[in-house]
């Protein structure tokens, strides 16, 4: 009867979790990009288009799994109601991923149950659950892949498994690669299933691309690659990774060329990684997996200057685990290593994420949602466009058609980029003459022949500044809003003619 129970603390460590979670919701600390998803499964609601504006065709999201799933969430809900429940979807199944983890790396329940908690407190679990991104549905799939597909046989599981994880997201090609040639070099023999699951995945999502949208990757991809590409010196390449190693292997964005928390415990997960690969447990197995993984993720990202830090997010929980498996079973001063965990590691950077939640769902809640809510109220036609980056608060809860800079939903403005890099926007402005313009700069300043143009055919309607929103009746909220101002000050302007 113990037993029976003690087997169930995994479970309960699981609702415990999400439960204790859920507070985080209060912060409405959203990540920009969700918004842009979530415009995208509404769009296939209004029009019947997987688009941005109205009934033109663009993956203007990075994943297609996650954009039916926000389409259902919305279909049940309704646009007003589908984010609490969806966000909450995305914590609960990010947290039964841990669970199936848990499996994999460790046997006794109690263990389990600290190894769940503490991982999805960190500030990875923290924002892969609230912060509306694909993560916490890839997750899951991917640990399920690895318990269900290579830890339990289930040979379906294998094939239909890489399939959703490809169209969640198509950068997962590096994470089922690794897996392949893992269990290839361990076992000696090719799981058939798996391959065909792999290249029926690959596939399915490029015939989608090209089929749907005409083709291969999705236009994010292309458009960030078009505007963002630069060409660096060897010298360079060098310093631009010394300079910003320090946020992905971490768990902290410290600024700064060196960030030596980073360091110290990059070093730790080595040596325990080494320590437990040495005991000749079942588990190394998905041990390698995972840190190998978490390993060639991030230096394939650094080294494609991808500064997005929802790139490492996985990779920084999946690094982290052999931490945590070494100190959880220490047979001797245990309590004193989860201890020494907790209070100079795991607490420090749950307080850190709990006030970058506040913070910055502040800035991006409170602050640039109002620009969207204010254009929103302001402008009745929303066929009227508008041009700003980025391209996920203000057009959502604006409604208006949208050109961002980027191009990552409007593929008009890549055209511009190709023929004139320097000068594509007030080129978009002149040829597409959007009512609106979005701009951290002030437009009107100088004498050129640009600045010219703009005091001519625009007028500045609203000036929005961080600062008027650093101010609550909370005297702690108002002073973690000082600490950390979260945002960026915008012009808004309105065409004249």
């Amino acid at each position: 009867m113990a037993e029976t129970k003690s087997s169930r603390f995994p479970i309960y460590a699981v609702i415990a979790t999400v439960a204790f979670k859920l507070l985080f919701l209060l912060t409405h600390y959203i990540q920009e990009d969700a918004f842009i998803t979530w415009r995208v499964a509404q769009n296939l609601l209004d029009y019947g288009v997987i688009g941005f504006n109205g009934d033109a065709k663009i993956s203007a999201s990075t994943t297609h799994f996650y954009v039916f799933v926000s389409y259902l969430f919305n279909l049940v809900f309704g646009k007003e109601n589908f984010i609490e429940p969806l966000l909450i979807f995305n914590s609960i199944l990010f947290t039964i991923g841990t669970l199936l983890l848990s499996h994999l790396v460790l046997k006794n329940p109690w263990h389990k149950a600290i190894f769940i908690f503490l991982i999805g407190i960190l500030p990875p679990a923290i924002k892969i659950s609230i912060l509306g991104m694909e993560y916490g549905i890839l997750f899951f799939l991917e640990m399920a892949l690895l318990y269900y597909g290579f830890h339990k046989g289930k040979k379906w599981m294998l094939t239909l498994l890489p399939v959703l994880i490809m169209f969640t997201r198509i950068d997962t090609v590096i994470f089922l690669g690794i897996v392949f040639l893992v269990d290839l070099f361990w076992n000696r023999k090719i799981r058939w299933n798996y391959i065909f699951g792999g290249i029926l995945g690959v596939l399915s999502t490029v015939a989608f691309n090209w089929f749907y949208f005409g083709e291969l990757v999705n236009n994010t991809i292309t458009a960030k690659k078009l505007l963002y590409s630069e060409n660096f010196t060897i010298q360079q390449h060098i310093g631009y990774f010394f300079k910003s190693f320090g946020n992905f292997w971490g768990m902290l964005k410290v600024p700064g060329n060196f960030n030596p928390m980073t360091v110290v415990i990059l070093i730790f997960e080595l040596l325990c990684f080494i320590y437990l690969i040495r005991q000749r447990e079942k588990r190394n197995y998905f041990l390698w997996m995972i840190f190998i993984f978490g390993w060639v993720k991030q230096i394939i990202f650094i080294s494609q200057k991808s500064l997005f830090d929802w790139y490492y997010w996985v990779p920084q929980l999946l690094l982290f685990v052999p931490v945590l498996i070494f100190v959880l079973e220490q047979k001797e001063k245990r309590n004193l290593w989860l201890s020494l965990l907790v209070i100079f590691y795991i607490f420090p950077m749950f307080v850190f994420q709990t006030v970058h939640c506040i913070a910055t769902g502040n800035g991006e809640w409170n602050y640039r949602r109002t620009i969207g809510t204010f254009l929103n109220q302001y402008e009745k036609d929303k066929n009227q466009w508008i041009l700003l980056e980025p391209a996920g608060y203000v057009p959502y809860f604006s409604g208006l058609k949208t050109i961002d800079e980027v191009g990552l939903v409007d593929k008009q403005i890549q055209e511009e980029i190709k023929k004139d890099k320097v000068n594509y926007w007030i080129n978009t402005v002149k040829t597409r003459k959007p009512k609106y313009l979005l701009s951290y700069q002030n437009l009107y300043e100088g004498n050129s022949e640009n600045s010219l143009y703009y005091q001519t055919h625009y007028r500045l309607l609203k000036e929005f500044r961080v600062k008027d929103h650093l101010k609550s009746d909370n005297k702690i909220l108002e002073k973690i809003y000082n600490l950390k101002p979260s945002g960026t000050d915008y012009n808004l302007y309105i065409r004249v003619d």
